[in-house]
């Protein structure tokens, strides 16, 4: 299955980050990238992109990352340090795998401004489910 196959089902299957405008555009073994375009639902009451808002694009990116072989991980737990405020009109994403066991992997997801500012910087434990990403009978 290629990597085109589980980004474009990741996509498609995480109703939530799609009607936030959160989309993954890159998918590698251990490596994902991902984006979120702003817009005034994505903002708090500081006018500044919501932390929640940041860490779902993070978790989207890590689901990318994690899953780019079509074997299944979900994220069991994640810290987020966020550095600066979110600004401008697009948020990007970069998910890189630190260690990848067979029920586990640690995962580090960066978060920059459309400035390439380091805004947020994530840390997500991933488990392993044991089954595929994409059931059977959705493979194409």
């Amino acid at each position: 299955m290629d990597f085109e196959t589980i980004r474009d089902y990741l996509n498609k299957s995480d109703r939530f980050a799609a009607a936030n405008g959160i989309r993954l555009t890159r998918v590698e073994p251990g490596y994902a990238e991902a984006e979120m375009t702003v817009t005034e639902a994505s903002l708090n009451g500081m006018n500044t992109v919501q932390g929640g808002a940041m860490f779902t694009l993070a978790d989207l990116c890590f689901a990318g990352a994690a899953n780019a072989e079509n074997q299944g991980m979900v994220a069991m737990n994640g810290t987020m340090h966020y550095l600066r405020p979110g600004t401008g009109k697009v948020i990007r994403a970069r998910a890189k795998a630190l260690n990848r066991g067979r029920r586990t992997g640690l995962y580090q997801v960066e978060l920059f401004d459309d400035q390439e500012r380091l805004i947020a910087e994530t840390t997500i434990t991933g488990f392993a489910t044991g089954a595929p990403l994409i059931p059977e009978e959705d493979q194409p």
